[in-house]
């Protein structure tokens, strides 16, 4: 099977043309693609919890332990403990962090938009339905791969 023939080398190359056009425009705005995707799941009001953020994007602890401190430095979010529970942290967003979050949402509506306008819809459910199938079972794993 040649490489351009395999579901994941499409996947990636599609992530990786993606990525580097939402890095070409957060650049424009001094933040990067992943700074954009942490500031979209900072609630702009109430903030979110330190620990909520990383499941939501899918990444360790410790790389967001690392983009978190960065984004302080930047000033686009402060810290501040959780009133509910003082042993846990919210991550708020200051006005600076909510102009980048505005910027960030409205970079990915673009391209879903016009993903949507080039893609019919019949076409875009079938693609999810298997992007779904495809994630379930890359999530199970290679020992559940092999029973099928």
């Amino acid at each position: 099977m040649r490489r351009e023939e395999t579901v994941d080398h499409n996947i990636k190359a599609a992530w990786h043309a993606i990525s580097r056009m939402y890095n070409q425009q957060a650049s424009k705005h001094d933040i990067t693609t992943s700074i954009g995707f942490v500031l979209l799941n900072i609630h702009s009001d109430q903030g979110t919890p330190a620990t909520k953020i990383a499941p939501l994007m899918g990444l360790e602890a410790r790389s967001l332990t690392r983009m978190l401190k960065t984004m302080e430095e930047k000033k686009l979010i402060y810290r501040e403990p959780d009133p509910l529970d003082k042993r846990s942290v919210r991550i708020f967003l200051t006005a600076m962090g909510k102009r980048k979050k505005e910027v960030s949402r409205e970079t990915v509506l673009l391209f879903n938009n016009k993903v949507r306008e080039l893609v019919p819809e019949s076409k875009l459910k079938i693609f999810f339905e298997v992007m779904t199938e495809i994630n379930q079972l890359a999530s199970a794993g290679m020992a559940e791969m092999q029973k099928v």
